[in-house]
């Protein structure tokens, strides 16, 4: 069985964990097919944006515990933490994408599947939909960027409380927490959040890779280091041949080529 599907549509890619029988935990496959899958997303200039899904009512129940009992005993310190050094690579490809990710969350999100979320764009999840950072239940502190991720959504007092009290976090409360942008029925789930992603298939690229790049860079720089990167990378904008046809466009009366994030259904 694929661990992780790929199907490519409307410059849409939606990558699909596809262990249903597990919840989609992350086994040492799926880790070596998100290596060699995100690279490619990225230099794929057909591909405007993203979709991450899981298979068979699930999104991902975070880390392969059995797979971690089978090789404690012969797991060293310097050993363990090159295993986890291993996903950094293409785990901050996935962060760092210069093109819109959308999380569709149906069921469980715990431990790295929390992560996998959070390292979305945007976050489209069911009712049925739960997070948990699950990792003090196991003595283990969290991985897969949530310490920077996390605390950027929700802030750092409500972070160290979900990393803390390793309590799960259902669909509704998510969405008061900014987890969530918002909540569909299952059976709208996916279609939704490809619908959103298609909403910036004719954005401008360059625009959607300065705002990714500009918003994490926010927390960490001073306000003239952030409006000389805003006035660089404007400047780049302007210089291209996106902004030139959408002024043009402006000016004739015509209709935009991007027309705004779908709204969805209301």
């Amino acid at each position: 069985m694929t661990a992780l599907l790929l199907d490519v549509a409307d410059g849409v890619a939606t990558l699909t964990m596809n262990r249903p029988e597990a919840r989609n935990a992350l086994d040492a496959a799926m880790k070596d097919a998100f290596a060699d899958m995100m690279p490619r997303l990225a230099a794929d200039a057909a591909v405007r944006a993203v979709v991450l899904a899981g298979a068979g009512g699930a999104f991902c129940a975070g880390g392969d515990l059995r797979a971690m009992a089978a090789v404690r005993p012969t797991m060293t310190l310097d050993g363990w933490r090159r295993r986890m050094q291993d996903i950094q690579p293409w785990l901050i490809q996935l962060i760092e994408l210069d093109k819109p990710v959308v999380a569709a969350v149906d069921g469980p999100a715990y431990g790295a599947g929390f992560g996998l979320a959070l390292a979305a764009d945007f976050v489209v999840a069911s009712p049925r939909a739960r997070f948990c950072l699950s990792f003090m239940k196991v003595g283990l502190g969290p991985d897969f960027g949530v310490v920077y991720t996390l605390p950027r959504v929700v802030g750092a007092q409500r972070a160290k409380e979900l990393m803390l009290s390793a309590r799960e976090v259902p669909a509704a409360e998510a969405l008061q927490l900014g987890l969530v942008l918002e909540i569909q029925p299952e059976d709208r789930l996916l279609a939704r959040a490809q619908a959103l992603a298609r909403s910036f298939v004719d954005a401008s690229p360059e625009a959607v890779r300065f705002i990714k790049q500009d918003v994490a860079a926010s927390l960490a720089s001073s306000l003239p280091e952030m409006l000389e990167r805003e006035a660089d990378h404007q400047a780049r904008c302007f210089d291209t041949a996106y902004q030139a046809e959408a002024v043009e466009r402006f000016l004739a009366k015509q209709p935009p080529r991007f027309k705004g994030m779908d709204p969805g259904p209301r």
